[in-house]
């Protein structure tokens, strides 16, 4: 039992040190004092070796194509640019016409290979197997698969009877011949380099490689609170938690873990008793993972369309393989 308690310390301790890690990033890639500028500007020559091993890597891939159109929803930076609500807003789009799966690493989940999430409406995992995001879009209705393999993924996909499939954050797969949307941060980063200098996984100058490039219209958000009671306080465990500031005027506080955080009934039960909260309130990508914990919870829904011109620029790659859509 002593052990059990001076490990659940430590854990704790570990908790606290990745909060203020993920504090230090935002502050160092976005808003950075004198000391974290310095250190960028010290970091500048490993960036650069880093971005000519992308390039290289980049350059000598050879590209393999499936029988079925492939979309890729990704980013250049670490961290979240709203990937996910783009998937489900896709997704949605166009499942009524193709039959549709979404395929994801499931980054965070306690468990690795290939599982097919959700298929036909049927929920077939639990988040631990699927992690938060894959069952984010499972209670969405979407088919879905997790795989660190993505082109085990692909063929399982297809093997189910997929006609497009949906990869979400699989930019870095150069392998597969896939339609490129590439989201921009919406933070502006305060250094155009790679990590470690500035907080770009790809260097800026592959945005050369998009399909689409989503303009300020082409994508439609609205949110909408569930459960809304007079004493909330926001928690999340997202990146880039500020995208979601314009909140916290219906919330008495806040706090943020770091991304894909698993959260303990206990912590979140603190939580309310520092506050004297009537609620919190999460993200879908929070709920799925404390739905369980029998305490009042209001939803962060966002609700994301896209425009008739991304409509377009979907529809026509799409009919390179279905003349009739």
């Amino acid at each position: 039992m002593r052990k059990f308690i001076r490990f659940v310390k430590r854990l704790n301790l570990w908790q606290k040190i990745v909060s203020k890690l993920h504090k230090f990033a935002n502050s160092y890639f976005y808003t950075p004092n004198l000391f974290e500028n310095f250190l960028s500007i010290a970091l500048i020559p490993l960036s650069l070796v880093y971005s000519l091993v992308i390039k290289l890597k980049k350059l000598s891939t050879k590209q393999i194509s499936y029988e079925i159109p492939i979309i890729n929803v990704g980013n250049l930076v670490l961290g979240g640019s709203g990937k996910t609500p783009l998937c489900i807003a896709l997704y949605q789009e166009f499942s009524p016409k193709l039959k549709t799966f979404i395929i994801l690493r499931g980054y965070k989940r306690a468990s690795k290979g290939l599982f097919v999430v959700a298929s036909d409406g049927e929920i077939l995992q639990n988040v631990k197997i699927s992690g938060d995001e894959a069952m984010v879009y499972a209670i969405n209705g979407a088919n879905v698969i997790v795989s660190e393999d993505r082109d085990l993924g692909i063929k399982k996909a297809i093997n189910l009877g997929a006609k497009l499939v949906i990869l979400d954050d699989a930019f870095s797969k150069f392998h597969i011949n896939k339609f490129e949307i590439l989201l921009r941060p919406p933070l502006k980063p305060a250094s155009n380099f790679t990590i470690p200098s500035g907080v770009y996984r790809y260097p800026k100058s592959f945005y050369k490689y998009a399909n689409f490039i989503p303009k300020s219209g082409d994508i439609i958000s609205k949110s909408e609170i569930l459960n809304h009671t007079k004493n909330m306080v926001l928690v999340t465990a997202i990146a880039n938690p500020s995208r979601l500031n314009e909140h916290l005027k219906h919330c008495i506080g806040h706090e943020f873990f770091p991304d894909h955080h698993s959260f303990t009934k206990k912590e979140l039960d603190d939580i309310l008793k520092k506050y004297k909260a009537t609620s919190l309130l999460v993200t879908e990508k929070d709920f799925v993972k404390i739905k369980e914990f029998d305490i009042p919870l209001s939803k962060l829904i966002l609700k994301t369309s896209i425009s008739q011109n991304f409509k377009s620029e979907i529809s026509a790659y799409l009919r390179k393989f279905y003349a009739t859509i």
